[in-house]
């Protein structure tokens, strides 16, 4: 083998002592361990793999090696929804390579970075160390990358040691970023252009970071450049842009086009005609015209005094602020590019859930801290007069100590800015929605588009529009292809599909 085929692993090897190894008295709040049992737990585990950049494992694997007791798979479940929120792989080296030292490996680690509950990391690595112990190895082994501090902050906190090991690799398409680098000013850039720039550089596209910080690039590729910001590139035009921009004119564009709208008004000094626009409705929503990620938007408002104090707030970002009839359901966000639809997302408002010793500001303040963690610090909720207000509404203070067991909502918005979670479901989403976004994306006139709906379920047909944002963020929609169709609609030619003609005997 040349050298030149090989590389060395820029990881670090730890091992945990399972001789001295102590279980924690702690155990999981919110959801439990389990072996990995079904195809269904199968396809959520490679989910979760390609949300967090990793490589995904055919489903037959899992299912062959299932009973298998060299390679053991545990999950973490719900206890309230089901849905799988991490999972551990561990391989015992006594059975596979008849290891005279009996020992043991966690081979792969990871957690949905949507997930609500603290500690499921540990707990995946606890039970994995466990049930090695209890099998009589001696010791448990893991690789970790040497700059991914969070992983090793927590090996450290479980008791494993750093050990002297250093493995050389052959190189190979998957393990490539392991001995190779993108430019420096790739790591500048934010996780939505990122994303982006990462798939042009896989297809051999040029990529010339212009503005690092504002997230603009520039993608060239044969006699073609276009350049972008995140996902708004030069096909779409200023007009487009201008419509999305102000929400009272995209309200009458897609109303135009036969969309369902909610009722809206702008917010006037006039307490009778405010007064009278929140009896009809019962409860409003409150948002500048102008603005993105969710910043000043105040929802579900019962009061005049409220929605006063909603539509101040609203007038430091905007001139102009409406006031719109609420629609109860959940937050749905379409992505559509080359007016076709790439991803559906059901986005959920934060909310933490009471541990019996922490006071709400205190779980708000943990939860912010994982969400930016796994969102490359887009996420956050921010401590304001709307979080406030929505923790007030439940009866509590950020001072409260919440009941162990315990979940409030503590905004009712859903962004991911203000620490929203996302969820695919493009599976399952009626096709009257796909066609309403489809539809919004021709009335605009604009190439890439995110529309954002609300609806009573994803898999029902009934909706009223909110908004389209001209600039949708394409990461988080795993295990959706969204950067993948971003590029093939600046740069066609590009994709493997146009290799594979071009390849193809002439009949």
């Amino acid at each position: 083998m040349a050298p030149q085929e090989l590389f060395l692993d820029p990881s670090h090897t730890y091992r945990l002592d399972l001789a001295t190894y102590r279980p924690s008295r702690r155990q999981p709040r919110g959801f439990f361990i389990r072996r990995l049992t079904s195809e269904a737990d199968a396809n959520a585990v490679n989910a979760i793999y390609q949300s967090r950049g990793m490589v995904t494992v055919r489903p037959d694997f899992f299912w062959t090696n299932r009973d298998s007791r060299a390679v053991t798979y545990f999950v973490a479940e719900d206890d309230q929804t089901g849905d799988i929120l991490g999972t551990v792989t561990g391989v015992d080296h006594r059975r596979v390579f008849q290891d005279a030292e009996n020992g043991s490996s966690l081979w792969c680690l990871a957690v949905d970075p949507q997930c609500r509950h603290a500690g499921v990391g540990e707990m995946l690595v606890r039970r994995l160390a466990e049930h090695f112990a209890a099998r009589g190895a001696g010791f448990m082994d893991l690789s970790v990358m040497h700059d991914n501090d969070q992983a090793i902050a927590l090996y450290e906190k479980l008791g494993f040691h750093r050990v002297p090991v250093f493995a050389v690799k052959r190189k190979n398409p998957i393990n490539e970023n392991l001995f190779t680098h993108p430019p420096a000013d790739f790591d500048l850039l934010n996780p939505y252009a990122r994303l982006i720039v990462d798939e042009a550089h896989r297809r051999g596209v040029a990529v010339d970071v212009t503005d690092a910080e504002g997230g603009f690039f520039r993608l060239s590729f044969g006699g073609r450049s276009i350049h972008c910001r995140e996902s708004l590139s030069e096909l779409t035009s200023a007009v487009a842009m201008s419509i999305c921009d102000d929400k009272a004119v995209t309200r009458r564009v897609v109303e135009r086009a036969g969309l369902i709208v909610p009722e809206q008004m702008e917010a006037v000094d006039d307490d009778g005609a405010l007064g009278a626009f929140l009896k009809k409705h019962g409860r409003v929503v409150v948002k500048p015209a102008r603005g993105e990620q969710g910043k000043g938007v105040a929802v579900g408002l019962e009061t005049l005094d409220e929605m006063k104090n909603a539509i101040r707030i609203a007038r430091e970002l905007s001139d102009r602020v409406l006031v719109e009839a609420c629609f109860e359901g959940e937050d749905l966000r379409l992505v559509v590019i080359d007016y076709r639809l790439v991803a559906a997302a059901v986005r959920r408002a934060p909310r933490v859930v009471g541990d019996g010793h922490k006071t709400i500001g205190e779980l708000i303040e943990k939860q912010s801290r994982r969400r930016a963690a796994a969102t490359g610090g887009e996420s956050r909720i921010p401590i304001d007069d709307e979080t406030r207000r929505c923790v007030a509404a439940l009866g509590y203070e950020l001072s409260s100590v919440l009941p162990e067991g315990e979940e409030v909502v503590v905004r009712k918005t859903a962004n991911l800015h203000t620490g929203g979670s996302i969820h695919d479901v493009t599976e399952k989403v009626h096709p009257d929605l796909v066609k309403a976004a489809c539809t919004a994306a021709r009335a605009i006139d604009i190439p890439v588009v995110g529309i954002d709906l609300m609806v009573r379920s994803p898999g029902q047909p009934d909706y009223v529009f909110i908004e389209a944002n001209e600039r949708p963020g394409l990461a988080n929609h795993e295990p959706q292809p969204t950067a993948e169709r971003f590029v093939d609609l600046l740069f066609p030619r590009s994709g493997v599909k146009s290799a594979e003609r071009a390849l193809a005997p002439r009949a």
